[in-house]
């Protein structure tokens, strides 16, 4: 589609739009010799590492002679567009993941789009595509352009490996150290580590890190045991009212947890390790972590820094850091019973459940308070294009939903839409009523994994049963329903 067709295009959707969100007032005249100005709400890590200003200067560069101009919103990533839009403070195209575009869709706060109309369309996959879709009044909208997908993955340092991994670490030879096959193994080598330290505190290396307090990056120990945000209806749609954070054997997927926090320090109960995980991975504190692929840059940067300190060169020190950094995705398996300190040579096949992460897809939507609407869309279709995707891959090391830039994304793309197909991925539900599950999730996730602690000093432990933590997580449940029907 040529550059003007497209314009039309985007001119007649842009009526389409007007009538389906009535939202945003009444459309402004934009004069031709006005120059138009969209503000752009980026997430953190792009603006840290530089993207952003790549973004804008290369957008800038491309339209001068079209009077469009892009800046940075200056906000902060989380900020919430439902309150600032209506007051003309909000921005006016916004990077977000599927689970908080499509909260704002919900209330028309988002544009539902002309998919059909954007370059990057043939490229990208309908699992993508579907994670920005909403049914209203029985038709479906689209109101999220798809950028990269997300899941929880394992960052590790290839030259921290164990000299002996291969014939101690790797029971089936084949090729691939067990701790990273299985949780159990991860808990061992783990717990290795820890009865291994001569330091004079036990505080100088430690297995598997993770900041507990957050349901995103531990999703595992709930949903591969059969937990579910929202059950689905026959036609597809979400029934908020069918609450599954206590379903199936969910609470044996938290005593797990509570094990693998025994192995850690306090920074597990809250954002300690999140924040220190890209310095504590760099000297060698963490052997793991779990992370997103977006953060793959921040690990690398510490990585740098870490080498450059033991006397390399710039050059040097970015060759060794990418050559050793790296990103796969969380051990397969986990105990069916929740028990991470049994020995995985003595387990059978059936001792095992497939590991279930949370997920989710981050992407570009246009404000409905914008008075530049046909301005967002070309800067959003200029954003989502192979060259721009391909620099975000580059500088962010993202998992891109562009099939032509995921070829060069060394399969990792690949891999994550595998692992969704295949069921491994439990998608953020797209839908207004997931803002009340993380606060309830979180804090409940943070008091187990607290547990450990509190016996450490002497105190009585809040969850000294599967029964306990069974009760807690239905009170979870009962939580959740009460913030989005009775205390709304």
């Amino acid at each position: 589609m040529s550059k003007r067709k497209r314009w039309i295009s985007l001119l007649l959707a842009t009526s389409l739009v007007m009538t389906l969100t009535g939202c945003g007032g009444e459309k402004k005249e934009e004069k031709s010799d006005e120059i138009i100005t969209l503000r752009i709400l980026e997430n953190d890590t792009a603006k840290q590492e530089g993207y952003l200003d790549e973004l804008l200067s290369s957008f800038n560069e491309a339209y001068k002679d079209k009077g469009i101009q892009a800046v940075d919103a200056n906000m902060e990533e989380y900020s919430d567009l439902a309150t600032n839009g209506p007051y003309g403070y909000g921005p006016d195209v916004i990077y977000q993941a599927n689970d908080k575009l499509m909260t704002y869709a919900e209330d028309k706060h988002i544009l539902p789009l002309t998919i059909e109309d954007f370059d990057c369309y043939e490229y990208i996959p309908e699992e993508a595509w579907d994670a920005f879709r909403i049914q209203i009044d029985g038709e479906t909208y689209c109101c999220g352009i798809p950028v990269n997908i997300q899941e929880p993955m394992l960052f590790y340092r290839e030259d921290r490996m164990p000299e002996n991994w291969e014939t101690e670490w790797d029971d089936d030879q084949n090729g691939v150290a067990d701790f990273f096959e299985n949780w159990n193994d991860l808990y061992a080598y783990s717990k290795y580590l820890r009865d291994t330290d001569t330091s004079p505190n036990k505080d100088s290396q430690y297995g598997f890190m993770s900041s507990f307090n957050d349901l995103y990056l531990n999703g595992q120990f709930l949903f591969s045991y059969g937990a579910y945000v929202f059950a689905e209806n026959e036609d597809g749609t979400l029934d908020a009212q069918d609450i599954g954070m206590s379903a199936g054997n969910a609470a044996a997927g938290l005593c797990g947890l509570r094990q693998m926090a025994a192995l850690m320090n306090e920074g597990c109960i809250d954002d300690t390790i999140k924040m220190n995980r890209y310095e504590k991975i760099a000297n060698g504190t963490y052997f793991c972590t779990v992370s997103t692929p977006d953060t793959y840059s921040l690990f690398i940067e510490k990585l740098v820094l870490a080498y450059e300190g033991e006397g390399m060169n710039e050059a040097e020190a970015a060759e060794k850091a990418t050559e050793n950094l790296k990103m796969i995705e969380l051990p397969s398996l986990m105990p069916a019973d929740g028990d991470l300190s049994k020995d995985s040579a003595e387990m059978s096949e059936d001792d095992w459940v497939s590991t279930i992460v949370m997920g989710g897809v981050n992407g570009y939507g246009i404000s409905s308070y914008t008075e530049h609407r046909e301005a967002c869309m070309e800067f959003v279709n200029f954003a989502t294009s192979y060259e721009m995707i391909q620099k975000r891959m580059d500088m962010l090391g993202i998992a891109p939903t562009r099939s032509d830039v995921a070829e060069a994304s060394g399969g990792v793309t690949d891999m994550i839409f595998q692992s969704l197909e295949n069921g491994n991925i439990y998608l953020m539900p797209s839908i207004k009523a997931v803002d009340q599950i993380w606060v309830p999730t979180h804090t409940l996730l943070g008091d187990i994994a607290k547990d450990p602690f509190r016996e450490a000093v002497g105190e009585t432990p809040k969850y000294s049963s599967g029964q306990d933590i069974q009760t807690a997580l239905e009170k979870v449940d009962k939580d959740i329903y009460d913030a989005i029907y009775t205390l709304k």
